[in-house]
């Protein structure tokens, strides 16, 4: 058996920025990693000083993908710790935008970056030629789930109208029911994304995992959950967080690595599906059971799979929301707060996983700590015991195929190593 030696520098397809480093000398693993060769960005040291009106402005700019996601992890943590409850017009309208940044990150994710290794080619650029309705069917899907975003947040990313307790303006019925409209009309194009996915083939890969996601009682957890659960057993409430995982660094990557007392584990839409798909919609259901996606999955690759049955899951729970919101008087809410010390954890399942923020503030609103726990900082320790499962298995294969199937095991956890670059203390002198 040949020894394998590489040395993969800036993994493509990611968001991001990673190496992937092996070393094989006689069918022996010498070296394995993921690098996370990011810059960090301090995040969590740029709001410690800041007012509790400014957290959320600045947190959103983690990510441009899943930057609705830590606004309402922020605005969360930000309400916990001065105990505001929102209306339930504030609970619809942010759920829509969650249900749009949900379908715009998984269409971006399965139809751009994962479609083109099923199909063989290095982009999404060649599928213009190739497989055109289907390239136009993604921007169509990604273009309704863009504009969801910006009727109800402000704008596609970044959301500037989503504020603490309220919203500081409403949207008009006649847009609600546009994109109702669209909406509907969007369920043939994903029955169409079922019938594409089972033509393709996924590599069949298993590893005995721990999966961790929130969990809801009365719905399939994304916007919020009230307890964090794991595949094998455990539970905590969500400012709980640390007695379920433990964080740390590593000297290969600039972003924190994360492991349960049991070991690593994965977060994610499979982890979601595993944990919670009893609660999912009939008509997501059949869709999973369409694609062979069953309950215990413990292949990666299915997590994929899974974004589809949550798209399908988004969509229904979006029109669903756009009837209550059209049934509603939408009113613009009273901003007022009232200012106090105090903690609080915010946590939202983004499309990468289980998002937590985590903001203690002064008597004077000024956040004095600060901790973020990011997916992709979760699923790193999980990749790379992925990757020391799978590759004896895959020794015989050409060097090329070797590197081919390792990009495309990161690329199945739909890695936001940007959003996961938050490392170092600073100490400003």
């Amino acid at each position: 058996m040949p020894d394998v030696n590489l040395h993969v520098e800036d993994i493509t397809r990611v968001e991001g920025h990673g190496d992937i480093v092996l070393n094989v000398k006689q069918g022996k693993i010498e070296e394995l990693r993921l690098e996370i060769t990011e810059s960090p960005r301090f995040y969590e040291s740029m709001i410690l000083g800041r007012r509790w009106d400014e957290v959320t402005h600045i947190t959103c700019r983690i990510c441009g993908i899943c930057s609705i996601g830590h606004t309402s992890a922020s605005l969360q943590a930000v309400e916990a710790a001065l105990g505001i409850q929102i209306s339930q017009q504030t609970l619809l309208m942010r759920q829509l935008a969650f249900c749009g940044e949900t379908l715009q990150s998984h269409v971006l994710h399965v139809y751009y970056l994962v479609a083109p290794d099923l199909l063989g080619v290095p982009s999404v650029l060649p599928l213009v030629e190739t497989h055109k309705e289907v390239v136009i069917m993604a921007l169509r899907l990604k273009r309704l789930a863009n504009d969801l975003c910006a009727v109800i947040a402000g704008r596609h990313i970044h959301p500037c109208a989503m504020k603490v307790k309220c919203f500081p303006h409403v949207p008009r019925k006649d847009d609600l029911r546009a994109l109702r409209e669209r909406l509907v009309a969007s369920m043939d194009d994903l029955m169409d994304s079922v019938s594409l996915l089972k033509t393709l083939q996924l590599p069949q890969v298993e590893r005995e995992m721990e999966f961790v996601s929130l969990y809801h009682p009365d719905e399939y957890a994304l916007y919020r959950g009230t307890e964090m659960i794991s595949s094998r057993g455990q539970r905590v409430t969500i400012p709980e967080y640390k007695q379920m995982f433990s964080e740390y660094v590593v000297a290969h990557s600039h972003a924190k690595h994360a492991a349960t007392e049991r070991g690593s584990y994965m977060v994610g839409a499979l982890a979601r599906f595993n944990n919670n798909h009893r609660q999912l919609r009939p008509r997501a259901l059949e869709v999973a059971t369409a694609l062979g996606l069953e309950s215990g999955c413990m292949n990666p690759f299915m997590n994929n799979v899974a974004q589809v049955v949550e798209c399908v899951q988004c969509t229904l729970d979006a029109i669903e929301i756009l009837d209550k919101l059209c049934d509603l008087e939408l009113v613009l809410e009273d901003p007022t707060v009232e200012v106090k010390a105090g903690r609080g954890v915010g946590a939202s399942e983004v499309p990468r996983g289980q998002l937590i923020h985590d903001y203690t503030f002064n008597d004077e609103g000024l956040v004095t700590e600060a901790n973020l726990v990011i997916p992709t900082g979760q699923n790193l320790n999980n990749i790379e015991r992925d990757m020391h499962a799978f590759v004896p298995g895959i020794l015989d294969r050409s060097q090329d195929e070797i590197r081919q199937f390792l990009e495309m095991l990161v690329r199945a956890y739909d890695p936001c190593i940007s959003c996961a670059t938050h490392l170092l203390r600073v100490k400003f002198v």
